[in-house]
């Protein structure tokens, strides 16, 4: 089996470490080879906050993955989040030389790595370079412009930024788990590639990751991406609110959560009760889940409200017909759709990453848990692709031009002889 055909993705989120060995079949679908999980320690909203603690969880989840898939894993694609996470807008610029000349790969590898030399803010650094769409000698609305002509090609980018420090202490907790950064992903783009379809983009969409620490956002519409941010509330807030509310111990509070929690009060009965152990030979206490159900609504109605900002702060509340997709860990929680609709009035729907997935995965990796592990291997596919479709192309064209060089060479000597001939 070829290595290069096997991609790992690493998501070091708030509550649980994944690692997700993947490799496409026959029918370009994403077969899983193996997944790993461990418990989440160091990191704190998205950000690492303890290396030690998040190098030992990151082993823990790749021996994991590497066991139960049988392939040594080296190099890893891993997803940042995390506060300090911004997007901006930005138009660049290049002229070209000739007219004659079509608009190359090249020409558009240049215009994107020039944006990467943009002065920022001190201490952050580009994440991602996002092209929009193009706009060829003053022509706007293009987006493919390769095979095109004209001399000044521009385009709109979605620039992504983030902390140097944050991205610097991903790499180093990487590296002293002995594996290699193969490359650093934002992780809503990640879970908008495992869980959102082509016609949602293109009609637009709001992709909403609800994960422990952070809800990360990513707004499609016309098949581009138009904005990204990360609210610094997830699941977490909603356990520790359940632990004070009950006055009960955070792994109870994790329990009931995920047992019995709902996100409407309005949909369990006053007389659903349930018993909770006490604590070294206390009473057992009961909690009534209309109470629980109550505790969990406050919250997540303050993290919808927090979406529904960014919505209309990016200026495309109204052109989006695919409304909202919620995934991550978050998105488990019952009645969450009906809640996120009712205060948005926004279609809702739960994504689920089973649809780029092949048909034997089983149903706890096709969970929105894992949508953002199972996005980073896709984007490790994309970029495999994409260049192993350069190194194709810079062969194809090295190729003719030796051909062409020879070519006249053979034809001009033929010329000369044939003349002698004559003469």
């Amino acid at each position: 089996m070829n290595a290069s055909e096997i991609i790992v993705g690493l998501d070091i989120g708030t509550t649980k470490i994944a690692a997700i060995v993947g490799r496409k079949n026959e029918y370009g679908k994403i077969e899983i080879l193996g997944i790993g999980k461990a418990e989440s320690i160091g990191v704190t909203r998205g950000v690492v906050s303890n290396i030690e603690k998040t190098v030992q969880s990151i082993k823990l989840a790749v021996e994991d993955a590497s066991q139960k898939s049988g392939v040594e894993i080296g190099l890893v694609n891993v997803g940042i989040a995390g506060q300090h996470i911004k997007s901006l807008q930005h138009r660049g610029s290049i002229m070209r030389n000739s007219l004659d000349e079509e608009i190359s790969q090249k020409d558009i590898d240049f215009l994107i790595e020039n944006m990467y030399k943009l002065v920022m803010q001190p201490g952050e650094e580009i994440i991602h370079v996002i092209p929009q769409e193009y706009i060829i000698d003053k022509e706007p609305g293009n987006k493919e412009p390769i095979g095109m002509s004209g001399i000044c090609l521009e385009a709109n980018f979605h620039i992504i930024t983030g902390q140097i420090a944050a991205a610097k202490n991903i790499e180093k907790c990487v590296n002293r788990a002995g594996l290699e950064m193969e490359d650093l992903i934002l992780e809503p783009l990640a879970s908008a590639e495992a869980v959102l379809s082509e016609e949602e983009k293109e009609a637009g969409v709001v992709l909403v990751d609800i994960g422990g620490g952070t809800t990360d956002i990513a707004i499609f519409q016309d098949g581009i991406i138009r904005h990204t941010a990360v609210i610094p509330f997830g699941g977490n807030v909603i356990t520790e609110d359940i632990k004070e509310g009950c006055t009960i111990i955070k792994t109870q509070a994790e329990a009931l959560k995920l047992k019995f929690g709902s996100a409407l009060a309005s949909e369990n009965r006053d007389e659903e009760i349930v018993s909770i152990p006490g604590l070294r030979g206390r009473e057992p206490k009961e909690i009534s889940l209309k109470n629980l159900a109550s505790i969990i609504q406050a919250r997540m109605e303050e993290i919808i409200e927090h979406i529904y900002y960014e919505i209309k702060n990016s200026g495309y509340e109204k052109k989006l017909i695919a409304g909202i997709v919620l995934t991550g860990g978050g998105a488990q929680l019952k009645h969450i759709s009906q809640l996120t609709e009712f205060i948005t009035g926004m279609d809702t729907r739960i994504g689920y990453p089973n649809e780029h997935l092949a048909k034997s995965v089983s149903e706890d990796i096709a969970s929105p848990m894992f949508a953002t592990s199972v996005g980073l291997v896709m984007k490790g596919f994309q970029k495999f692709e994409k260049q192993t479709k350069k190194e194709k192309s810079v062969q194809n064209h090295s190729k003719k031009t030796k051909g062409g060089f020879f070519d006249k060479i053979f034809t001009k000597s033929k010329e000369f002889f044939d003349e002698g001939d004559k003469n």
